[in-house]
C-alpha cells in the first residue's frame, strides 16, 4: 500500500490484464458480526483485510469473540452465542459505518438484556455522520443510549440492564441510510422471543445492501420475511444464530466498478478481466455493469468474472437513477468526463452522509480538472471535458474519491479533441486502505503509459556520497520504484552462479539478465523474492561481478534492464551515469557530492557498526583513488550531467537532502506545492 502523502499519476494510455478483487467490505463486516454473535466456530474465507474490517475485529475481540487466523489464510471465529463475555468496553470504530451502526444495535440490545456499559467512538468524520434514526428506534424499544457529543451522532454510551418493549413494530427511517435497517435486522434476532416486526418509514434506499443482509442472515440460520415493497420485515420467534461452519466472502463489487470503467475507457483490444464478482454475486453494485454498458462498454459476464473492453468511444452520456448502486455510481461521475454529452446521476442523497459529503466532494474535484458540474440535494450533472487541467485531487479521507479519480489519468485518449495529456495527483492515497489497500499497485499492474511520460529522477555521485540512502528516501516519499545500478553486476554474477550458468559464457549470462526478478526496497536487494543484500557484499560476489562485466553482451543486456526499471508510477535511479548515459532525458538530475573526509567518516562509522575494523586515513585514501579512477575511465566516467543540480551534503542530514530534492522536483511539476 502506498503510504506517501500524494501520488502522481502520469498520463495513462491503455489497460489490459487480470484483476483479482479483494473481499467485499459489506459482506466481510456482516459476516464477522454474525460469526461473532453465533454459536460455534465459523471459518471465514477470503476476508477483506482493510481498515474497516480491522476495527470490527478489534471490537469483536473486546466483547469476547475468539479470533484465530489459520495458516491457510482462513480466519476461525468463535462466537459468543448471544452472551456477552465482558460487561464494559470502549470501542474505537474509525470511519466504518458497517461497524458502527450494527455494533450499536447489537450491543444496545445485549446490554439491555444482560447489563453492561459500552462506549462507541470513531474518527472526527464518524462523529459527523448521523445515527439518530437508529438511536431513536433503539430507544423506542427501551435501550438506554446517550449521545456523548451532539445529539443524534456518535460517540455513544450504551447502558443496561433495562426492560425492552417488543410488542409493537420497530419503526426506522429508510430514506437516509440502509445501514440503520441492516443494523436492526442483524441485532433483533438476539432478542426475538416472539415475532419481531420492523416497519420502514419512507422509501428504502440502497435495497441491494439490505438484500445482502437478508442473504447472510439466512446462511446463519435466520429466515427473515419481507413484503414486496420492502417496507415490512418479520424476524421469526425463536430466531438464533448458528454457524454455517464456513463462509466465503466474494469479491467487492463496488471496487470492481473502477476496473469496469477502466476497461470501458482504456481497454481497446485485449480486455480487462475482473475476477471475484459476476452473475452469481449477491451484491447489488454488480449492476454497475448495466450502467457501463449503457455508456458503451462491451462486457462479458461469467458466474464469478467480468471481461470489459472499450465499445462506444467517446462514451455515451446517460441519465440514471442510482438508488440501486449508490457507492459504485461515484465512478460514473468520472466516466462522464469521457462522454459525448452531460451525464446526470439522480437519487444519490445518501452521498451526503458517507465518509464525506460525496456530492460536494465530487463536484469540487471535477471542477479542478476543468469540468462544468451542477449539483443539487440528491443529484449531480457532469459535462464532458475537452481541455483538461492538471489537478491535485483532495480525497477527504474517502477511499472511493481516491479510486474514482485515478481514472482521470487517461485524459489524453479522447478522439477528435485537441488535448495535451496532463498528470493527475492523488492526495493522501493511503485512504484506499479502508477497502482496497493494494488498489494502486493493482491498477499499475494492468495499465500502461508511454515510457517518456513516466517520470525519472536520477541521483549520481561518487562512492559513499550517500546517494543510495537519498534515493531510497526520495522514492519512498513519492511512491516511486528504485534502481540501484551499482548492484546490477553483482546481482547478475550471483544469479548466474546460482543458475549454474558459466560466468565465462557472455551470451548465456546476457540471456539470463532479462529474467531477473529484481527489487530494491529501502536499502535491501531482493532477487526472486529472497533478500540477497548480504551476499552482494561478499568478496566472492565482487569477483563474479568483474567476470560477467567483461562481456559486451552482458553490458548491453544490463543497459536494457536499467531502462526497463522505468515503470509506473515513476523511478528514482542511483548510480554514476544514470543522468548521462541511461536516462539523459530524466526530469530531474541530481549530482550528489560530499568531501572525501566526510565520506571517509561515514564509511568508517558504517564498518565499525558492523563490527569490522577500519582505518580513517586508509579509507580516505581509497576513496580519493577510486574517485580518480571513476572520473578518468573511458566508459561512462563519473561526471555530472550538464543539466544536473549539484548537491553537496557534507553538512546536511538525510532529511534535509531529501526535502531539498523534493522541493526541486515540485518546481518541475504542474501542481501547487504539497510538501
Amino acid at each position: 500500500m502506498y503510504k506517501t502523502s500524494f501520488l502522481d499519476l502520469p498520463p495513462l494510455r491503455g489497460a489490459a490484464g487480470t484483476v483479482h478483487l479483494p473481499g467485499s467490505k459489506s459482506i466481510s463486516n456482516r459476516v464477522l458480526l454474525l460469526a461473532g454473535l453465533s454459536e460455534g466456530d465459523t471459518r471465514v474465507h477470503d476476508l477483506l483485510d482493510s481498515d474497516d474490517t480491522r476495527v470490527m475485529l478489534d471490537a469483536l475481540r473486546q466483547i469476547g469473540c475468539g479470533l484465530d487466523p489459520q495458516p491457510d489464510g482462513v480466519l476461525r471465529v468463535t462466537g459468543i452465542g448471544g452472551r456477552l463475555r465482558t460487561d464494559s468496553a470502549q470501542l474505537f470504530l474509525g470511519n466504518a459505518g458497517t461497524a458502527m451502526r450494527p455494533l450499536t444495535a447489537a450491543l444496545a440490545l445485549l446490554t439491555a438484556t444482560q447489563g453492561g456499559h459500552f462506549e462507541l467512538s470513531g474518527v472526527p468524520r464518524m462523529h459527523e455522520r448521523p445515527i439518530g434514526d437508529l438511536v431513536d428506534a433503539l430507544r423506542a424499544l427501551g435501550c438506554p443510549i446517550d449521545c456523548l457529543g451532539q445529539e443524534g451522532y456518535p460517540p455513544l454510551r450504551l447502558n443496561g440492564p433495562a426492560s425492552l418493549t417488543l410488542d409493537e413494530p420497530v419503526r426506522v427511517r429508510g430514506d437516509v441510510s440502509s445501514q440503520f435497517l441492516t443494523a436492526l435486522l442483524l441485532a433483533l434476532p438476539l432478542v426475538a422471543a416472539h415475532d419481531v416486526v420492523i416497519e420502514v418509514i419512507g422509501e428504502l434506499i440502497s435495497k441491494p445492501y439490505v438484500h445482502i443482509t437478508l442473504e447472510l442472515l439466512a446462511r446463519f440460520g435466520v429466515q427473515v420475511q419481507r413484503d414486496a415493497d420492502w417496507q415490512r420485515f418479520v424476524i421469526p420467534a425463536g430466531s438464533r444464530y448458528r454457524s454455517p461452519g464456513a463462509v466465503h466472502v466474494e469479491g467487492d463489487a463496488s471496487s470492481a466498478s473502477y476496473f469496469v470503467a477502466l476497461g470501458a475507457i482504456a481497454a481497446d483490444t485485449a480486455p480487462v478481466r475482473i475476477e471475484g464478482v459476476g452473475s452469481s454475486s449477491v451484491q447489488g453494485d454488480v449492476r454497475f455493469v448495466e450502467a457501463a454498458q449503457a455508456m458503451g462498454a462491451q462486457v462479458e459476464i461469467g458466474p464469478n468474472w467480468l471481461e470489459v473492453r472499450r465499445g462506444a468511444w467517446p462514451l455515451r452520456a446517460l441519465e440514471l437513477d442510482c438508488n440501486h448502486i449508490p457507492d459504485a455510481a461515484m465512478t460514473l461521475a468520472v466516466m462522464a468526463l469521457y462522454a459525448d454529452g452531460p451525464t446526470t446521476l439522480r437519487n444519490i442523497a445518501s452521498w451526503r452522509v458517507k465518509e464525506t459529503d460525496r456530492i460536494a466532494a465530487m463536484a469540487t474535484e471535477l471542477r479542478k480538472l476543468g469540468a462544468e458540474v451542477e449539483e443539487g440535494p440528491d443529484w449531480l450533472r457532469v459535462h464532458p471535458l475537452s481541455q483538461w487541467q492538471p489537478a491535485a485531487i483532495h480525497t477527504y479521507d474517502d477511499h472511493r474519491v481516491a479510486m474514482c479519480f485515478s481514472l482521470a489519468a487517461f485524459n489524453g485518449l479522447l478522439p477528435g479533441r485537441a488535448q495535451t495529456a496532463v498528470p493527475v495527483r492523488i492526495l493522501d492515497p493511503q485512504c484506499v486502505a479502508k477497502t482496497f489497500p493494494d488498489y494502486f499497485e493493482t491498477l499499475f499492474d494492468v495499465v500502461h503509459a508511454d515510457p517518456a511520460d513516466i517520470p525519472v529522477i536520477t541521483i549520481d555521485g561518487p562512492t559513499a556520497s550517500g546517494k543510495g540512502t537519498l534515493t531510497d528516501v526520495v522514492a519512498h516519499a513519492l511512491g516511486y520504484h528504485v534502481l540501484d545500478s551499482g548492484a546490477l553486476y553483482r546481482v547478475t554474477g550471483l544469479a548466474a552462479s546460482r543458475a549454474g550458468v558459466s560466468l565465462d559464457d557472455g551470451d548465456a549470462v546476457a540471456a539470463l539478465v532479462p529474467t531477473l526478478d529484481l527489487r530494491f526496497t529501502q536499502g535491501h536487494v531482493f532477487l526472486a523474492g529472497q533478500e540477497v543484500s548480504a551476499d552482494l557484499r561478499l568478496e566472492a560476489t565482487g569477483l563474479m561481478a568483474s567476470q560477467v562485466g567483461a562481456h559486451p553482451p552482458v553490458r548491453r543486456a544490463l543497459h536494457q534492464l536499467q531502462l526497463d526499471f522505468r515503470r509506473l508510477p515513476g523511478l528514482v535511479a542511483d548510480g554514476r551515469d544514470m543522468g548521462t548515459a541511461i536516462f539523459p532525458e530524466a526530469s530531474l538530475k541530481v549530482f550528489l557530492t560530499a568531501s572525501a573526509a566526510t565520506r571517509a567518516e561515514r564509511r568508517y562509522r558504517q564498518l565499525i557498526s558492523k563490527g569490522l575494523s577500519a582505518n580513517m586515513e586508509g579509507l580516505r585514501a581509497d576513496l580519493e583513488a577510486r574517485d580518480a579512477r571513476d572520473k578518468g575511465r573511458s566508459a561512462s566516467p563519473l561526471q555530472a550531467a550538464a543539466d544536473a543540480i549539484e548537491l553537496d551534503n557534507s553538512a546536511q542530514t538525510i532529511e534535509e537532502s531529501r526535502d531539498l530534492v523534493l522541493s526541486w522536483w515540485q518546481q518541475k511539476r504542474p501542481f501547487q506545492p504539497q510538501f
